[in-house]
């Protein structure tokens, strides 16, 4: 049996994976910041390693109440194109906007990849594969992807001069290897860029565990299902991570795994609070996940802004605000750091709301 009854336990997650998204984005000083709100240095897994996979996961869960009942057609195909070139589209409009004047922009050092780059390419073949194949073939998908990358970075040999595999910051990492061929200047960071070409492969692995997770979500009484499934994809995450490492820069397979399943335990949780005990739990953040790209792409845009934008010989707008406001020297660095990132939240939050209620919802 399955149920029409809207998942509320969704929007919420959403909504608070995008607030964490720029909580972690928009500390009040870069190199004053609690380790937790940092991501790991390679390997390893901190709390905010999570939120993007937790985006592309809830993302295939989108995708399966969108277009459960899509027909396969090329109108379909039209529109899951037509949203994966937006999302695509603004990924690169961020990153070639500058907000002085004149607008120059470094077209040989020009970063290609990007969070709504990825999150694009991930909708669009996710999207198709969802539409073109039932829920076992898709779970046969997924184990090919995440076996079959642990097998290339691990055994397929580089150039001879390269030397050994390693999974490892370095050239002989075929994820890093690939991206400094193909996209040289257009990165991140000189090495490697955690929204690499290789990198994308096994992050549709998770969006398409969000496919399957919806379909559980879909019928009567999915909790207990939920929390086995959580258990059975961190113990073969943590298991995995024996030989292939958790990290989030080349998306390891252990990574996958491990991330869909906290964000399945996660899930299971605001399920319970909201959707059957019906406690009012995280509404504010629902509002908030309604417009969550709309929302992300605001923060990094004004973000941009003012860290380009100089109030005088010593500051731009971002670090005038901080010192300013923030009291840095008085009640110590990181404390200020995370209060300016607490401020920003509560911004974004409050337009989300005021959006919500003003009912603008804009689909990208």
């Amino acid at each position: 049996m399955v149920t029409s009854k809207r998942i509320e336990s969704v929007d919420i997650l959403r909504g608070i994976t995008i607030i964490a998204m720029i909580l972690v984005n928009t500390p009040g000083d870069w190199g004053h910041v609690y380790a937790p709100l940092l991501h790991a240095e390679w390997h390893g897994l901190t709390p905010t390693d999570l939120i993007f996979p937790f985006f592309l996961y809830i993302v295939g869960i989108s995708i399966y109440y969108a277009y459960k009942n899509k027909p396969n057609t090329s109108s379909t195909y039209k529109k899951v194109g037509i949203r994966s070139l937006k999302l695509i589209g603004l990924g690169l409009f961020l990153n070639l906007f500058t907000p002085l004047f004149p607008f120059v922009v470094d077209l040989e050092t020009w970063r290609i990849p990007g969070v709504l780059q990825r999150i694009g390419i991930v909708f669009f073949i996710t999207a198709v594969l969802y539409l073109n194949f039932n829920w076992k073939q898709l779970a046969a998908i997924i184990l090919t992807i995440l076996i079959g990358y642990y097998a290339f970075l691990g055994f397929v040999p580089l150039p001879n001069e390269l030397g050994a595999l390693t999974f490892d910051r370095a050239p002989n990492n075929w994820a890093n290897y690939l991206d400094l061929k193909i996209l040289g200047k257009h990165m991140w960071q000189p090495d490697y860029d955690p929204e690499g070409l290789l990198s994308t492969i096994p992050s549709i692995a998770s969006s398409l565990i969000g496919v399957l997770i919806g379909k559980i979500l879909n019928r009567i009484a999915p909790l207990k299902t939920l929390v086995i499934t959580a258990f059975s994809l961190l113990i073969s995450g943590y298991a995995f991570s024996l030989v292939f490492p958790i990290n989030k820069a080349i998306w390891s397979s252990s990574f996958v795994l491990v991330t869909s399943g906290w964000g399945t335990l996660i899930l299971a949780l605001i399920y319970y609070l909201r959707d059957v005990k019906q406690y009012p739990f995280g509404t504010i953040f629902k509002y908030i996940g309604v417009n969550a790209i709309t929302v992300y792409f605001l923060s990094s845009l004004l973000s941009k802004c003012m860290y380009n934008i100089p109030v005088n010989e010593n500051h731009n707008i971002h670090s005038w605000l901080f010192e300013t406001l923030f009291f840095p020297e008085s009640i110590g660095p990181k404390l200020a750091s995370l209060f300016y990132g607490l401020v920003v939240v509560f911004i974004y939050g409050y337009l989300g709301f005021w959006m919500y209620k003003k009912k603008i919802i804009i689909k990208v």
